[in-house]
């Protein structure tokens, strides 16, 4: 049967045919190879070691056939030289694989439209018609092709008479790399953050030359000793132009990443390796094996163009990192390490609760004007946002914002003492544990101890003073029917968890752009900012905004997206609301205050206070596993000694329980 359908294929094969259809020929035959059914008496080769792949045998049965069938092969290679007298095979070897855009978004992007968008065979750009003639897969059987088999394809495959025909085709596209080698090292995002000594040679500026005097060697008859001098020459400016490329990734962890940056560095080296792979095949004496690998990157790299996910992964890993370090940094200043920062966390946490008290009434009072969803929302929104950014002018401290900030700090410990390290790095390491433990339980208490307290006087004194509470007993019984551990609050409570994380995120990449974009310096020393603050107050501008603007986008997002995104998910008929513990803490005093002391009898009450602990336990939980996690993976650490670390912790709680409450003398 799989003889009967080759037959059928060769009779097909006109080289007078249409382009689409000399191309769908290709395309069905490269098909036969994968999925015919194996000849018979060819199921291993004499000598194998393993069973050879079945497209190997295929094609083994293939060449057999055309050279018994003279007349089979003429109209074969009748239809090969008119395909490569009609495509652009430097194409495919200098474009495949490669962006012609300058930004990872728009690749991303083209990605998407190519795995949703059919290809069409009327090309006759190689490196399209690449897609539909190979897949990933057959990169394992191409490089198991033997050197017999390998000349013998190469003499029917040969795009012309002359034996070094794939030669000019490959010089072709080593000029076109060149080219873009050289374009992209005078590009001004990535020429200003290269290592000034790796480009006092010029070796951007000399790769033209360089790729010129090779071609000039090798087509020119020069001696293979001339050949080689000037391949070597191109090679070293090639590793020289690598590791410039290389050294922007110090720029940009000192001075803030770019995405797009990284992509075009990335790009660069890929074409770097390009270059050195097609070297390989214009030098070697015999190029079918060299030809073989490349086939077989080029059929690796299809397989890479269709991913997204390792696109994406491998270009914000570094981005993640400034965020998750930026974040580390501003994490410290929540960890506390002694009695005396015990104290003044809890201090700064009941400033934090007094604010919160005060946007528990605005909260209802929103709520009380009907407003449509997404305008309460707005307002709502507001209204946090300004609370928290007051609460961060003043020094004071919202608990809940604390895990997504101390969890990079946490993963740089971990960095450190994680990995078959000294048992006294794995007690520090604990030691980090209990006073991040104890820093959250401090924020949590100040927060809630002031807060309903507070709350609970508001009402008070309001029914004293006019009769009535701020929020009446209709507001509180819906406080009650909402809040409950019965229903949804503690899925709201993880959600609420995973927009404080999402925070943390804004928080650090507004910092990084901050930083990227040399703002802070640009508000120091830009004439007219100059001109209209004065120099002396330009630079404490500058100094206020460097070391506030983490602060200012948390806090401003975190308040936008409590009061929004409910509102915003609402609309397409996901009720999902934000379960806040210090905020929710104010709404249960709140209605406590509007009930009175018979509340304490209302079983409905005490499933709230419940619900509190809960939301707490999520809130924090939340938010720090996914900082942590995203540290972990930006900094890539491999935890390999989490059974020591988990020891060692079972063992402090069972020691020294109070020291993840009660810090040290």
């Amino acid at each position: 049967m799989a003889t009967w359908d080759l037959t059928a294929l060769l009779n097909a094969a006109d080289a007078k045919a249409g382009l689409a259809e000399r191309h769908m020929w290709l395309v069905r035959l490269m098909e036969w190879l994968r999925h015919a059914p194996t000849p018979r008496g060819t199921a291993v080769a004499p000598g194998d070691a393993a069973p050879t792949p079945s497209p190997v045998l295929r094609l083994r049965h293939l060449l057999g056939v055309l050279d018994a069938h003279p007349e089979h092969r003429e109209r074969v290679q009748a239809m090969l030289r008119s395909f490569w007298r009609e495509v652009d095979a430097a194409a495919l070897f200098a474009d495949f694989g490669f962006s012609t855009r300058l930004a990872l978004r728009s690749e991303v992007t083209s990605r998407i439209r190519q795995r949703v968008l059919p290809r069409s065979p009327e090309t006759t750009d190689l490196a399209e018609l690449f897609h539909l003639l190979f897949e990933p897969r057959d990169a394992g059987w191409i490089e198991t092709l033997d050197p017999p088999m390998l000349a013998r394809l190469a003499a029917l495959l040969a795009p012309g008479p002359e034996p070094w025909a794939w030669r000019t085709v490959m010089l072709d596209a080593i000029t076109i790399l060149v080219s873009a080698i050289h374009a992209a090292g005078f590009a001004p995002p990535l020429r200003r953050r290269m290592s000034p000594a790796l480009l006092e040679d010029e070796p951007f500026r000399q790769l033209p030359r360089a790729a010129e005097a090779l071609r000039s060697a090798l087509e020119g008859g020069a001696e293979p000793a001339r050949a080689l001098a000037e391949a070597r020459y191109l090679r070293a400016l090639l590793d020289t132009c690598r590791r410039a490329s290389a050294s922007i990734t110090d720029h940009l962890e000192e001075y803030g990443v770019s995405v797009d940056i990284v992509f075009e560095m990335d790009q660069l080296a890929s074409r770097c390796e390009r270059v050195e792979l097609l070297l390989q095949c214009v030098l070697a004496q015999n190029p079918d094996t060299e030809l073989r690998h490349l086939v077989a990157e080029l059929a690796r790299v299809e397989g890479h163009l269709l991913g997204l996910r390792d696109l994406l992964a491998r270009h914000y890993s570094l981005l993640a990192r400034q965020v998750a370090e930026r974040s580390a940094e501003t994490g410290e200043h929540y960890i506390t390490r002694d009695r005396g920062e015990y104290r003044t966390m809890l201090h700064r946490a009941g400033g934090g609760g007094a604010v919160i008290a005060g946007v528990t009434f605005m909260k209802f009072g929103i709520t009380a004007l009907g407003m449509s969803a997404f305008w309460a929302g707005m307002w709502s929104g507001m209204g946090y946002a300004a609370s928290f950014v007051l609460i961060m002018l003043l020094h004071w401290t919202l608990a809940t914002k604390q895990p997504a900030m101390t969890a990079p700090a946490m993963a740089a410990r971990l960095q450190t003492a994680g990995t078959n390290r000294s048992d006294e790095e794995i007690e520090s390491f604990v030691d980090r544990v209990a006073a991040l433990i104890r820093s959250q339980a401090a924020g949590i208490a100040g927060n809630l101890a002031v807060c309903a307290p507070l709350v609970l006087l508001v009402q008070v004194v309001a029914i004293n003073l006019v009769g009535a509470p701020l929020v009446d007993a209709v507001q509180a019984e819906k406080v009650l029917n909402e809040l409950t551990l019965l229903g949804p609050t503690a899925f709201f409570a993880a959600f609420t968890g995973v927009l404080l994380f999402a925070s943390s995120l804004v928080a650090g990449w507004a910092e990084n752009w901050f930083v990227f974009n040399r703002l802070d310096s640009a508000i120091a020393y830009n004439p007219r900012i100059v001109a209209r603050l004065g120099a002396a107050r330009a630079i404490r501008w500058a100094a206020w905004w460097r070391n506030n603007i983490s602060g200012l986008a948390a806090n401003v997002s975190l308040g936008m997206m409590l009061g929004l995104v409910p509102a915003l998910l609402g609309f397409i008929g996901l009720p999902i609301e934000v379960r806040h513990v210090t905020l929710s803490t104010g709404q249960l005093a709140a209605a406590a205050g509007a009930l009175g002391l018979d509340v304490l009898r209302n079983s409905s009450f005490w499933w709230c206070v419940a619900a509190i602990g809960a939301i707490g336990l999520l809130n924090l939980g939340v938010s720090f596993w996914l900082a942590f996690k995203v540290a972990l993976r930006s900094r890539g650490v491999r935890v390999k000694d989490r059974s020591r670390i988990a020891g060692a912790l079972r063992r402090r709680l069972w020691r020294e329980p109070l020291s993840f409450v009660r810090p040290p003398r």
